[in-house]
């Protein structure tokens, strides 16, 4: 299988977000699929349960795939997928997940939380990237502790035997904390910055690495 796997250095960090201008950028010479295998924190309509973050992902992608096949699972409770899971009695496994994952197409797969993050039932976010042996985009907010949060994350992917293909900082807001040049001194993993303003410079930067 050929894709990435995002995931980044926690929760509300901009996965997503990042995620849909990758498949953009993408897509101008691939078929990419988009997968987010397992989404918490969903909302509830007419008995359905209705995705927020594989919604976007399937609107940026340029096949036309079903939303369960997308994103099979599902659940209401704010909290990591394996409490989420076993809180209904639908206890998640990482080869559901695994499974969930798999596409012909070049796929990017999005994960829940960070990258040490609970998924499924006794296995974090590194286990599923690890077993779809995807290489990793690890998003991080671009903020004070960010070189922190990033080479921690890195040596977490590293660690398991997974390629870092790039740290990705999202910079919601222009700031002066050059955290970029600060990660590049201690990795050798690629690091891009994306803001509005270099919105075509990072897909290019995308298509460059991928």
């Amino acid at each position: 299988m050929q894709g990435l796997f995002i995931s980044g250095s926690g929760t509300g960090v901009g996965k997503t977000f990042i995620a849909q201008h990758i498949v953009r950028a993408l897509s101008d010479k691939l078929m990419v699929s988009v997968r987010k295998p397992v989404e918490s924190d969903c909302t509830e309509e007419n008995g359905v349960l209705i995705t927020k973050d594989a919604v976007l992902l399937k609107n940026a992608s340029n096949i036309d795939e079903d939303i369960d096949t997308i994103c099979p699972y599902k659940f209401t409770q704010c909290a990591s997928p394996e409490l989420a899971s076993a809180s209904v009695q639908r206890p998640l496994s990482l080869e559901n997940l695994v499974l969930a994952a798999q596409s012909p197409n070049f796929v990017v797969v999005e994960g829940a939380g960070g990258i040490y993050s609970p998924i499924a039932e006794n296995a974090l976010n590194v286990d599923l990237a690890k077993r779809l042996a995807l290489p990793v985009v690890l998003v991080v907010k671009d903020e004070l502790g960010a070189v922190n949060q990033a080479l921690m994350a890195d040596a977490a992917v590293k660690e398991h035997g997974l390629e870092a293909l790039a740290i990705v900082l999202n910079q919601q807001q222009e700031n002066t904390l050059d955290n970029d040049q600060a990660i590049r001194r201690y990795t050798q993993t690629p690091v891009l910055v994306y803001n509005t303003q270099r919105a075509q410079a990072f897909a290019a930067e995308v298509r460059d690495l991928v």
